[in-house]
């Protein structure tokens, strides 16, 4: 079986960091790019980064650029978000995804999701 799971999400407070995983499974890992997107309440489901496999290629939504880091280990076929320095309006429902191409934050392109990680930035 095909298969995304997400795991890391949380409450912390403005300015702190999360890391979010994301494990895959039952597909060629490195034939993938692989995102992570996010929901917030009452808002349009985002692309927040993006990493082609093969070749580490990244690419961010503005507002998290510089602040939030994709990585991934192609050993353990996971994908990581490290999120500095969050803000309030990170809140949202983090999802990772898979498209068989280079990295793109065009949400269109995904066919496997992940169940989604709670993200919480509040006092």
């Amino acid at each position: 079986d095909v298969q995304l799971q997400a795991s890391g999400g949380g409450r912390v407070q403005p300015g702190g960091s999360l890391r979010l995983s994301c494990a895959a499974s039952g597909f060629t890992f490195e034939d993938y790019a692989m995102s992570w997107f996010r929901q917030a309440p009452g808002k349009e489901r985002e692309g927040v980064a993006c990493i082609t496999i093969n070749t580490g290629d990244t690419n961010y939504l503005y507002s998290v650029e510089g602040r939030f880091t994709i990585s991934r280990d192609i050993a353990e076929n996971t994908v990581y978000l490290q999120m500095n320095s969050l803000r309030p309006e990170d809140t949202a429902v983090y999802y990772c995804a898979r498209y068989l191409g280079p990295c793109s934050l065009y949400q269109t392109l995904y066919d496997v999701w992940g169940q989604g990680t709670q993200v919480t930035v509040a006092w």
